[in-house]
């Protein structure tokens, strides 16, 4: 009986956006005709254009009501598309309202919405009323028409079939609504070309403030670690050349442990700049990812089975991207999964390059868990990249890039 409650049930809130339906589509309706139809009427006077520009003005106005009853009704959140340019003259702003799109397409889901708003109120109101007069069909009957009534196939009827209109009452609600989400999110968000603007713009913000912070520890690493290596190393070296300087008999055991610790210190002062300058373009990457992710496997403390099909070599900032999402969704395998071996799987083919990680591990990964996956899936979007993360618990985790091979 359990699993039958979600299908019956219908929330409060989608059956007030389907009651309100009916209203709000007959205003909506009737203003997108009017404005539609005042437009031609007026298009030979000087009325017209700024009937229009009026119209649709108002047209914006209205599409921020409806995604506000969307988000608070439906739980749908609908992005505000781009506000309207604003440039100098009268003319130049006239024009700038005529071209912009986003009041044409309120004006579009204005009519679209009538008859889908009309459907939800038949939903919401019509069809239990319908459920009501079927179910009291007897009584009705015999309360209008006085006398004695045999019970025919049409009591009989009538009765299931109230309820069996009843209980279509939820499926046909969740249907509506889902058709109102889209409407919304197809008409009333930004234009596809402004929403990709400003995914560009969020993504190359990220990545500038990922870059500056990588030069700010690039900074801070080789003023607080390189630098005082090589001040140690230079002191050191100072030290045997005054040892050397001395009239007397030179101190070997004292010069070799200067000249000992002097190696000492250039090995580490290599090591630390190779750590270092390993961020900034992998060595590995200079045979291009055919040989990168095969060495990038065997350092996994985890078994990583390698699988390539590189039919075209990719950008150097896109191979770099994907060198450095394998090196991250490696590490996550290692630290979080508890997995006992692993896959990686990558192709490059028809311009588009598609890294795949899998493990056995525990699952539950998400991009909204932690703050890993999700500064991947923003350096990703900095490329016009995507990220695809399904792990549900107990596993497997799949985690999918996507990348174009040119920019």
């Amino acid at each position: 009986m359990a699993e039958w409650r979600p299908r019956l049930a219908v929330r409060g809130d989608e059956v007030a956006f389907a009651v309100l339906g009916l209203p709000l589509g007959v205003l909506g309706g009737v203003y997108a005709v009017a404005a539609l139809y005042g437009g031609a009427l007026f298009s030979l006077t000087v009325l017209g254009l700024p009937f229009v520009v009026a119209a649709l003005l108002g047209a914006r106005r209205i599409g921020r009501l409806h995604r506000w009853l969307v988000e608070l009704l439906l739980d749908e959140t609908v992005p505000e598309p781009a506000p309207l340019p604003r440039p100098p003259g009268m003319f130049a702003r006239g024009r700038a309202v005529l071209t912009d799109p986003v009041g044409w397409r309120v004006l579009l889901y204005l009519l679209l919405r009538l008859p889908v708003g009309v459907g939800g109120f038949l939903a919401a109101v019509g069809l239990p009323l319908g459920s009501l007069w079927l179910t009291g069909f007897p009584l009705w009957v015999r309360l209008l028409e006085p006398g004695a009534r045999p019970v025919g196939w049409a009591d009989i009827g009538a009765v299931p079939a109230g309820f069996l209109l009843l209980a279509t009452v939820p499926a046909v609600l969740r249907l509506l609504s889902r058709a109102n989400r889209s409407l919304a999110r197809t008409l009333l968000g930004p234009v596809r070309s402004q929403q990709r603007v400003r995914e560009l713009e969020t993504a190359r913000a990220t990545l500038l403030a990922e870059n500056s912070g990588r030069l700010r520890r690039l900074e801070r690493d080789l003023h607080d670690g390189t630098q005082a290596q090589l001040v140690a190393l230079a002191i050191t070296l100072s030290l045997a050349d005054d040892a050397l300087a001395d009239p007397g008999e030179p101190d070997l055991g004292r010069l070799r442990t200067l000249v000992d610790r002097a190696r000492g210190q250039t090995d580490d002062t290599i090591t630390g700049l190779r750590r270092l300058t390993r961020g900034i373009h992998p060595v590995a990457l200079d045979g291009g990812l055919v040989e990168a992710l095969p060495g990038l496997t065997a350092t996994s403390p985890v078994p990583v089975t390698v699988r390539l099909d590189l039919r075209e070599r990719p950008e150097e900032v896109i191979e770099r991207a994907v060198y450095f999402c394998a090196a991250e969704l490696l590490t996550n395998v290692a630290k979080h999964s508890d997995a006992r071996s692993a896959e990686l799987t990558a192709t490059a083919a028809d311009g588009r390059v598609r890294l795949t990680v899998r493990d056995d591990g525990r699952g539950g990964a998400s991009i909204g868990a932690g703050t890993g996956l999700a500064g991947l899936a923003e350096r990703l979007a900095a490329v016009d990249g995507m990220l695809r993360v399904d792990s549900p618990p107990g596993g497997p985790t799949v985690v999918s890039a996507e990348l174009p091979s040119r920019l």
